[in-house]
């Protein structure tokens, strides 16, 4: 940490003068990398609602944390999570039902059990809202660290899963037909979305979590022409909207998480037309 404290010191600007800031911009420098490298995956694959099923997952783990006294709720909602995931994954490649109806059930269940768990014994549920609409500006740095080593190991299983990844989602039986496992492959990416969406929800909010997950990849299939176009510019593009969402937010003092949405969803109608312009 002295080290990126060092840098935001040649910074020229007023708001890295504040040390929650500094840990606020350094959490979208590892924030943004993961949401805009996942992101390409959940939007090729069609699993938009299974990311925000997740963050329901998420925000019953929370729940279940701070009902057992855990002092890092956080730790709880990630095992759940994972768990969530699983079992999802487990479902759907035994089931003959349309992912978009497994994924109601488990999210709409998700949700049920969280706020029965939160407001369990007449509990107050305003405590939780703070998971609702997300506050980076108070992440600290043991969660700084652990989305550094979540990136660094999205990284390596980017790197050696993207190509089986992508050829999942497209054609699941001619990837199988290739010799790729197919069900070990989405298994670990959905135990990936699970981390991430976990670590994130204190720090984005639920409510907006997934529009996070989904925008960058979106915008970036608007105009990229290859894989490796589509992968970069989801990763610019979230890069861009979460710094450029801090500024604005600090200076306009709006909610960061919802900023950086909103900086998404410009780039995405931008995209759009020029999408439009080219075709």
């Amino acid at each position: 940490m002295s080290i990126w404290h060092w840098i935001c010191d040649l910074l020229p600007l007023e708001m890295l003068r504040w040390g929650f800031m500094r840990n606020a911009l350094l959490a979208i420098l590892l924030m943004a990398p993961l949401f805009g490298i996942l992101s390409t995956m959940i939007v090729t694959g069609r699993m938009s609602f299974f990311s925000d099923a997740l963050g329901h997952s998420a925000f019953t783990g929370i729940a279940i944390g701070c009902i057992c006294g855990a002092a890092a709720p956080t730790g709880v909602a990630v095992l759940f999570s994972l768990a969530f995931a699983l079992l999802f994954s487990y479902v759907r490649s035994r089931s003959n039902q349309a992912a978009d109806t497994l994924i109601g059930v488990f999210s709409s269940t998700a949700v049920a059990l969280g706020i029965f768990i939160a407001t369990l014994g007449g509990g107050s549920f305003t405590k939780y809202n703070k998971y609702l609409i997300g506050d980076i500006l108070s992440v600290r740095p043991a969660e700084i660290g652990m989305l550094a080593i979540v990136l660094v190991a999205v990284l390596v299983f980017w790197s050696i899963y993207s190509n089986r990844l992508t050829l999942t989602a497209i054609h699941p039986q001619l990837a199988s037909s290739r010799g790729i496992p197919v069900q070990l492959s989405q298994t670990l990416f959905t135990a990936a979305i699970a981390v991430v969406v976990t670590l994130s929800i204190s720090s984005v909010g639920l409510l907006i979590l997934n529009s996070l997950l989904v925008l960058p990849g979106a915008a970036a299939r608007n105009i990229a022409r290859n894989l490796k176009q589509y992968h970069l510019f989801s990763v610019v593009f979230a890069l861009f909207s979460g710094i450029s969402g801090l500024v604005i937010s600090y200076y306009w003092g709006a909610s960061a998480g919802a900023t950086i949405s909103l900086s998404l969803a410009l780039i995405f109608a931008v995209t759009f037309c020029f999408r439009k312009v080219r075709a």
